[in-house]
This record gives structure tokens, C-alpha cells and sequence, in this order.
């Protein structure tokens, strides 16, 4: 039995609670990235349009975008370990049913609840790092949790190129199935409860209600701009995003614990972190997205060696995040995250800056330093996100930080489509540019924090 965990769990017992983590967190993160690649293939297989097979990957996105914010409302209200648990079982699950699919319809629907175990497992994540381990060790623990994040967003489309060149599509989905066994029953046995504090916030359904809509308008508006749709249809889903933004923030502003956590913006590191979060992952989606098209189409690349190329960003992530998560705590926040973000924005503007004829070695030096930027942005930036936040709205905090994730790159994502059509021939050039953009914005917005006096919340 797991017991409650005043300031982090015991040694053993910490590291099988955070491998529990970056176990569910990995497979929920890599399914949002390995399906692009797949696209194509499976609009072969189930005889769709390359068109309709969009929404492989928008059922995914959008489920879990309207629904993350709630679940980690109801971890609050009923326990992380719990809400972590319903959604491993939930996750695997439908992976094994995505596997199954005959149909574009049938991937489709398997999709949606796919997407709402991953933002199960997402919403939580943080805040059962923040009871794994101690205060003194957490940004050890938001460390490794950035580094996974970062690291499965930008492998996965790699690792799902080097599964499609040995098995099915399918396999892209039952990968999930032993590794989220797994985790469940590590879950089960050593993910802690949350602290009895007497605080039960009461769920409130309209509000619920409200959250899926407005964020789902906003991807879906954003997503049907980019790939030029009827000024009409953006529109009109503008114009009820608007209503239903305007009624839901309201709401939210009356209520002693909102689902939206409006009360959490208020702290100003906590809103200044989460604009920067924003900004960082528009930055890198739109980056990632693009590359392989300019490693390809602008300098003659094969696939093969795209792959390759784009592995040391990657890569350096990996070497950077613990770093940055050592130096949690000795640097300003603010400092390390304008720091991070303006090495990633040299690496940006010197890739899009590349010669005619670029050597790979050219091209590898810059790709690691987007990486390395990222790294060391990402794990004091989640820091301050999640340990200015009261302990018993953890939840809240780390609902917001994956949101502040998906909204970043829905509209890295949405920014990609939109260069492509305006810029026939250098779009990809431009997208480098703009995410350059990007990143200068969070040095400038990360440097703001420095200003404000770090909170730490208890």
C-alpha cells in the first residue's frame, strides 16, 4: 500500500514511482507525434483521403486539449494516483483497439479515447512528481519530467520511421500495450496519495462543458485557418469562441476553486511561465515540423539522412535537462529559461541562415544547439509553473502546464500550414525565421521573471 507523502517518498520506492511516470508520460507523448508519420500509410490500408487521415492526429489532439484541464481538476478532487491509474488502463486499452481498426472511422473514435487516457496520464504528471519527491529534490524530479516530454516530442517522429521500415502501422499502437502494463501495476503499487489536506474542491459540469468547447474551437479555428478554409467557417468558429471564452472565464472568476485556474494566473511568475511555456513550444513545433521538409525539398537530403540529422537535437536535450534541473534552485529561473531560449533562437536563426551547400556537419552543430537551448529552458521553467503553485492546486498547475504544451504546438503546428500555403517555394525557410521569432519572444518574457520574487508554495 502507498501511504501519503508530506515531502517525497522513501528511497526505493521514488524511483519506481518516477519510472511509473515517465512510462505513461512517454507513450501518451510519442502518440501525438508517431502518427504524422504514419499518415499516409494508413490512409493507404484503410482507403481514405490523405485529407480525412488528418484526423488520425486531430481526434487525438483535440480530445485531450477540452479535456486536461478537467481531469486534472478531478486529481485535485479525488487523488493523481488514481486519475493516473483510470487513465493507463484506459490508454492501453485503446491502443490495442487503434491496432484493431478497420476503418478511418473506427481509428478515429479509438483516437478520441485514446486522447483522453493520455490527458489522464498528462494532467497529473507534474503533480505527482511534486509528491514523489522532496522539495529540496524537485527540480531533480521536473528535471527528468521535462526531459521526457522534450525528448518523446522530438524522437518520435525517428522512432516511428524506424517502426514502419520493420513492421505494420499497427505496431505503432501495440508498442503501447506491455509498456502501459507495466506501468499500471508499478502504479498500483507505489505511485503515493495525495496529502489529506480537508480541501474537496466540488466539480462543476458546465464549466467542464465550457473548457472542451473553447479549447476545442481554438484548435479547430486555428487548424482550419491555417489550411485555408472558408472565411465563413473560421468565422463563424471565431465568433463562438469568443461567446463561449468570454461566458466560461467569467465563471471561472466567481468560483472559490475554478476548474480554468484563473486564481493561479494571478500569481505573476506563475502567468509570466506559462506565456513563455506557450512561446517555447510554438517555437520548437514549428521547427520540427518544418525541418524535414527543408532538409529534404531545400537541401536535397534523403529521408534517411533527415532522420539522422535531426537526431541531435534530440540528443542534446537529453545531455541538457538534468543539467538545467541540477541548477534549479542556485540560478534564477528567469535567468536559466533566458538563457535556454536565447541559445535556441541562435540555433534556429543559424539553420535558417545555412549556406547554399551545408555540410552535415553544418547542419548537426545548429541542430544541437536548438536542443541544448531547449533543455536547459524547459525543466526551470516547469519549476516555477508548478512550485508556485499552492500544493493542494497542484493539479491545476499541471494541467496548465500541459496545456500551455498542446497550445503551443497546435499553433506551431497551425503557423506551419499557414507558411506553407503563403510561401510555395521557402516556407519552410520562413517557418525557421518565425520560430526563431518565437524564441526571442520567451527570452524577452522569461527575462521579465526575474523581477518577480520566486514563490514557493506549500
Amino acid at each position: 500500500m502507498t501511504r501519503e507523502c508530506p515531502d517525497g517518498l522513501p528511497v526505493p520506492q521514488r524511483y519506481f514511482a518516477i519510472l511509473t511516470v515517465i512510462l505513461g508520460l512517454t507513450i501518451s507523448v510519442l502518440d501525438g507525434a508517431i502518427a504524422n508519420v504514419a499518415l499516409p500509410t494508413i490512409a493507404v490500408d484503410l482507403q481514405a483521403s490523405a485529407a480525412r487521415s488528418i484526423w488520425i492526429v486531430n481526434a487525438y489532439q483535440i480530445a485531450i486539449v477540452t479535456s486536461l484541464l478537467s481531469l486534472s481538476f478531478i486529481g485535485d478532487m479525488i487523488g493523481y494516483r488514481r486519475v493516473y491509474q483510470y487513465g493507463l488502463v484506459l490508454f492501453t486499452c485503446t491502443s490495442l483497439f487503434c491496432a484493431l481498426s478497420t476503418s478511418l472511422e473506427m481509428l478515429t473514435v479509438a483516437r478520441v479515447l485514446q486522447g483522453l487516457g493520455g490527458a489522464a496520464l498528462m494532467s497529473v504528471n507534474t503533480a505527482l512528481i511534486r509528491l514523489i519527491y522532496p522539495q529540496r529534490h524537485l527540480g531533480k524530479g521536473i528535471g527528468i519530467n521535462s526531459f521526457v516530454v522534450a525528448v518523446s516530442s522530438a524522437a518520435g517522429p525517428t522512432l516511428a520511421a524506424g517502426i514502419l521500415s520493420v513492421a505494420s502501422w499497427k505496431w505503432l499502437f501495440l508498442i503501447n500495450i506491455p509498456v502501459g502494463i507495466l506501468a499500471l501495476l508499478l502504479a498500483i503499487k507505489y505511485l503515493p496519495d495525495n496529502p489529506n489536506n480537508g480541501i474537496k474542491p466540488r466539480f462543476d459540469v458546465p464549466s467542464a462543458i465550457m473548457n472542451a468547447l473553447t479549447f476545442g474551437l481554438l484548435v479547430t479555428a486555428l487548424s482550419s485557418f491555417a489550411q485555408g478554409q472558408s472565411i465563413t467557417v473560421v468565422g463563424a468558429e471565431l465568433i463562438a469562441l469568443a461567446i463561449i471564452g468570454t461566458l466560461f472565464v467569467r465563471r471561472q472568476l466567481k468560483m472559490p476553486v475554478p476548474l480554468l485556474p484563473v486564481d493561479l494566473l494571478r500569481i505573476p511568475i506563475f502567468a509570466l511561465s506559462m506565456c513563455t511555456s506557450i512561446c517555447s513550444f510554438t517555437a520548437q513545433m514549428l521547427a520540427l515540423v518544418a525541418l524535414p521538409f527543408y532538409l529534404q525539398e531545400a537541401l536535397g537530403r534523403s529521408e534517411v539522412a533527415t532522420g539522422l540529422l535531426l537526431t541531435p537535437w534530440p540528443l542534446a536535450t537529453m545531455v541538457m535537462a538534468p543539467v538545467a534541473g541540477m541548477l534549479i534552485g542556485r540560478i534564477h529561473g528567469g535567468l536559466l529559461g533566458s538563457a535556454g531560449m536565447a541559445i535556441m533562437a541562435t540555433g534556429l536563426f543559424a539553420l535558417a541562415l545555412l549556406p547554399a551547400a551545408p555540410t552535415d556537419t553544418d547542419i548537426i552543430w545548429r541542430m544541437a544547439l536548438c536542443g541544448a537551448g531547449f533543455g536547459l529552458f524547459q525543466s526551470p521553467n516547469n519549476h516555477t509553473i508548478v512550485s508556485s503553485a499552492p500544493r493542494n492546486r497542484s493539479g491545476g498547475a499541471s494541467g496548465m502546464l500541459g496545456t500551455a504544451r498542446l497550445l503551443g504546438q497546435s499553433s506551431g503546428a497551425a503557423l506551419v500550414a499557414l507558411l506553407f500555403n503563403l510561401f510555395t517555394t521557402r516556407g519552410s525557410h520562413y517557418c525557421l525565421l518565425l520560430a526563431g521569432g518565437f524564441a526571442v519572444a520567451a527570452v524577452i518574457v522569461s527575462g521579465l521573471r526575474t523581477a518577480t520574487r520566486p514563490v514557493v508554495s506549500k
